[in-house]
């Protein structure tokens, strides 16, 4: 179906930060599948386990028990701190889960209609629910009805979260991106979270984090929450959990951990042998590689590059990142750069119209950090100047 706008190119094979077309042109991709790719492309130790479980079994479904799937949730819940974890195919069915737990919790309080606080500017997914969720009427737009239960306030907001506090007994959760991805790269203060954190204990609320592009490192941790000292009540997390395998997950701890029971949710590919596998082989990777703090050193390098190399320069509004989600925010929209660097051998993105997104992979080396940094200044100094 006619789903996607896409680019005129395909994409024949790839390895590290490279990808090669079909007629053999090279490309630095500082995309990495939007967020996906975190260890780059034919990363050896997936490509390994891959074709280690493929050869053995790929798959039971979950009426059976399977090790790796076990393996794999103790080693999300010991890295993240939370208690039980879910396994789906996709970060749209992590947020299904979490919205599920919501309203099971709420219901379990005797709330009729229990509603989730959500963001504008947010992207939860293209279900039903997550789309309902989702701060964009664009993605929202021919899908009507939408799904009830959703209460949108603006992001980074805590006057505009405790207002709906005083005034919407139904609330139960509140469900944010630690930063907008597709919103534009959005930051929010330092004291967001932690004031999110406190609005949901006085209120027996649930914090539920949207870490699907956040997570599994890019942020220079292994979640964006650890940033702060706080602790949510439920997370998602896909993307970058299996380098380019589709896998998702939804953490839970306390009570959150506690709600589902069999035949309250479920999924038939869901952690699956295969895909667990190649999960296991990216965590033990980000792990042993140090991969978080790289994520970290890289994204300052890219930040402090650009900002050099764009320091004057017309139509430039700022720079902004965390680890390697960085956000070049241009005066005028700025689509046209994505075919122009395309041109060049150089892969990017652009969000919120007018917000260069880079999401390169964590394995990037410092030259090619450089090379990164050196096209793109060129193009937006040459795009701004048109």
């Amino acid at each position: 179906m006619n789903t996607y706008a896409r680019q005129n190119i395909a994409f024949e094979r790839g390895e590290g930060v490279w990808l090669w077309d079909t007629q053999g042109k090279k490309y630095l991709d500082a995309v990495s599948g939007v967020a996906v790719c975190g260890l780059g492309h034919a990363h050896p130790a997936v490509a390994e386990a891959i074709c280690a479980q493929a050869r053995t079994l790929i798959h039971t479904s979950n009426l059976y028990q399977i090790p790796k799937q076990q393996t794999l949730g103790l080693a999300l819940t010991r890295l993240s701190g939370m208690d039980k974890v879910f396994f789906g195919n996709s970060g749209a069915e992590a947020n299904e889960a979490a919205i599920k737990l919501a309203r099971m919790f709420g219901h379990k309080r005797n709330i009729d209609n229990p509603a989730i606080i959500v963001a504008e500017n947010s992207f939860h997914g293209r279900t039903l629910a997550t789309l309902s969720a989702t701060g964009n009427k664009k993605i929202q737009a021919g899908f009507e009805p939408l799904v009830s239960g959703f209460v949108r306030v603006p992001y980074d907001d805590l006057e505009a979260v405790a207002k709906v506090a005083e005034q919407n007994k139904n609330i139960v959760a509140i469900l944010v991106e630690p930063v907008q991805g597709e919103g534009g790269i959005r930051i929010p203060n330092t004291d967001y979270l932690a004031g999110l954190r406190k609005i949901c204990d006085a209120n027996g609320w649930l914090l539920m984090l949207d870490e699907i592009q956040t997570g599994m490192c890019r942020t220079g941790k292994w979640f964006a929450f650890q940033h702060t000292d706080i602790q949510p009540d439920v997370i998602t997390l896909a993307k970058g959990l299996g380098n380019g395998v589709p896998i998702g997950c939804c953490l839970a701890r306390g009570e959150a951990a506690q709600l589902f029971q069999p035949g309250n949710h479920g999924s038939t590919f869901g952690g699956n042998p295969l895909a667990t596998a190649a999960a296991l082989a990216v965590v033990s990777t980000l792990e042993n590689d140090a991969l978080a703090d790289r994520a970290t050193q890289l994204g300052l390098r890219i930040k402090q590059n650009l900002s050099h190399a764009l320091e004057g320069a017309q139509g430039v509004v700022n720079i902004r990142g965390l680890g390697l989600m960085i956000g070049i925010e241009l005066e005028r929209p700025c689509a046209a750069l994505v075919a122009a660097a395309l041109a060049q051998g150089l892969l990017i993105n652009v969000t919120a119209d007018r917000v260069v997104r880079l999401l390169p992979p964590l394995v990037m080396t410092d030259a090619q950090a450089d090379l990164l940094t050196d096209q793109l200044a060129q193009l937006i100094k040459s795009f701004a100047q048109a």
